[in-house]
């Protein structure tokens, strides 16, 4: 039985890759942003409200829980939600690390899926065994390192000690926000099966002051 739906699962992950070598890619939602700080290894974003569905995973490993989490997540938007909606995949999956202990410096992840515009006001309830809960964001600004490959076990917390070095040579060094219940986020933009060219995202909410001026004069809007 499990080995049916991960079947099922892989056929469908392979039409949204078929999906995305013509124009249907274009269509794929992302959360609305304005880059209002931008050096070579790093930006800062200023991120719209939206709602996510969350997944919350006990794992050690980032690649475990990921996979976990996305698999209940990706149940939820084929229709297992008390609408029966069946919501359009969105970009990118986001894993945000709990701070713990433990070779990741983790101790629980939270798998986060962007709700579609269509669903951001009244988001479908999840099944109750998918054990997922809607998660409402104000806006507020992220510092963001870009990075190619896989996001491994091996490399993500090297990704995200880049980004720290890089925001404590800058003027928004000491402004990561203390508030912020994560220590870091990785945002996966691509399909599992894509090789080249794949685009991460090392996330790491920063705090709004007027001295950094982050939700003022952005540079560009997505």
């Amino acid at each position: 039985m499990a080995k049916s739906r991960l079947k099922n699962a892989l056929i469908i992950l392979l039409a949204i890759i078929i999906a995305c070598s013509t124009k249907l890619c274009k269509a794929i939602e992302s959360p609305q942003y304005k880059i209002v700080h931008s050096e070579s290894d790093f930006e800062i974003r200023h991120y719209r409200e939206s709602v996510w569905m969350t997944a919350p995973v006990n794992e050690i490993s980032f690649e475990k829980a990921t996979k976990d989490g996305f698999h209940r997540l990706f149940q939820f938007i084929q229709g297992a939600n008390l609408n029966f909606s069946r919501i359009y995949m969105t970009k990118p999956v986001l894993t945000s690390i709990v701070p713990g202990a433990g070779p990741l410096h983790s101790s629980a992840y939270f798998v986060k899926f962007y709700l579609p515009d269509k669903f951001q006001a009244d988001p479908p309830l999840p099944l109750p065994e998918l054990n997922l809960q809607p998660d409402p964001w104000t806006s507020h600004c992220i510092a963001v390192r870009r990075f190619s490959g896989f996001a491994r076990d091996g490399n993500i917390v090297k990704e995200a000690e880049k980004l720290a070095l890089s925001l404590s040579r800058s003027p928004w060094a000491n402004s990561t926000a203390s508030t912020s219940e994560y220590a870091y986020s990785i945002a996966q933009y691509n399909s599992p099966f894509r090789i080249i060219r794949r685009v991460n995202e090392v996330w790491v909410d920063v705090a709004v002051s007027r001295a950094t001026g982050c939700e003022s004069n952005p540079v560009a809007a997505y």
